[in-house]
């Protein structure tokens, strides 16, 4: 069931001014999402990572954890993911000289789920910002979300029609970081579960404000 995790890496044009990490959505891969890294980072002023889920599960393709309910992940594959990955990233970062603070991580579907996890997980270093494309945050056990979110950029694009994670969650997380006072773009569309290209122009533009 599990193969660990891969990454792809595109390099930043000249020495990193930060990096952006996306990651893919439940039966895609590291190779899914690639593209959108020179269409967020034209430039290529960022290092780029995308990693690819470390579980193989019905239908297919690569998995971040397993799937009993919407909006909450299986604990075990879950917190061995949100292990290996966050180590995995930490790795990366250093070894590219990039801090956290100058990192944006985001993701489509499950991939946005493990997003909010890495960058609001208690106890770790929090990111430049979240995008977060069609997820929710997690609930689940041994996962617990940060408080001190003050001015804590987080870009929220979601689907309204979307038929496998409802817009619920896309609201659930944005009222729920308002609260805790993180400075939330906030964008729905009249689309199904994928990402509605009409909004690529504010996020691009939300990033280069980022890092």
């Amino acid at each position: 069931m599990s193969s660990g995790i891969d990454i792809r890496v595109r390099p930043a044009a000249g020495t990193p001014e930060g990096a952006l990490i996306l990651l893919h959505g439940r039966g895609a891969d590291e190779h899914d999402l690639h593209g959108l890294l020179d269409v967020f980072d034209p430039q290529r002023r960022l290092v780029g990572f995308t990693p690819g889920g470390p579980l193989s599960l019905p239908p297919g393709g690569r998995h971040w954890y397993a799937v009993p309910r919407v909006g909450f992940p299986d604990p075990v594959t879950f917190g061995a993911t949100y292990a290996d990955l966050t180590s995995l990233l930490d790795e990366q970062l250093a070894e590219h000289g990039v801090g956290w603070d100058r990192t944006v991580v985001g993701g489509f579907s499950q991939g946005a789920v493990m997003s909010y996890a890495v960058g609001l997980g208690a106890g770790r270093s929090l990111p430049a910002g979240i995008l977060a494309m069609s997820g929710f945050i997690p609930t689940v056990d041994g996962w617990t979300m940060r408080d001190d979110l003050q001015g804590f950029p987080v870009a929220i694009a979601h689907g309204s029609m979307d038929p496998v994670i409802s817009v619920e969650f896309a609201r659930s997380a944005r009222d729920t970081l308002e609260a805790a006072s993180a400075d939330v773009l906030y964008r729905e569309s009249p689309m199904a579960h994928t990402i509605d290209p009409r909004v690529i122009p504010d996020l691009q533009a939300w990033l280069r404000d980022r890092v």
